[in-house]
């Protein structure tokens, strides 16, 4: 297991530094244009404090895989964290339309490579707990 903890928090690492294009990809200078100023404001925050919280449990599971899987603190972490991705993995199904990937080659392969992560991140953190 401390070497799938290895492995996600290299990846988790990496997907907190994608955030960075977020806003050029997705437009935001344009797309947000019409929300109010607090939800355009909101919608950038949250996400620089999302991409702190990956970064962090990237560097996490890098640093401390021995710690997760041998120690009850270590385990307890590993529980709230797969609950954690559980619920976000849930979130790719009911949190966003297929209509916002359907039928684009693209969003398609992404969202299929997403729900293979958060399956893999989940299962290895609650494998962490439960084995």
């Amino acid at each position: 297991m401390e070497t799938h903890l290895n492995i996600i928090g290299y990846l988790l690492i990496v997907l907190a530094f994608v955030h960075i294009v977020f806003p050029k990809y997705f437009n935001w200078k344009e797309e947000l244009k019409p929300l109010s100023l607090i939800n355009r404001q909101m919608m950038q925050v949250h996400t620089f404090f999302i991409a702190v919280v990956v970064l962090m449990i990237g560097l996490l599971c890098a640093s401390s895989a021995s710690e997760l899987t041998s120690t009850a603190l270590g385990k307890k972490i590993a529980l709230g964290l797969g609950v954690f991705w559980l619920l976000r993995l849930f979130a790719q199904f009911f949190g966003y339309t297929s209509q916002v990937w359907r039928g684009k080659p693209f969003e398609t392969t992404m969202h299929v490579v997403f729900t293979l992560f958060w399956m893999y991140l989940s299962g290895v953190f609650l494998g962490v707990y439960y084995l």
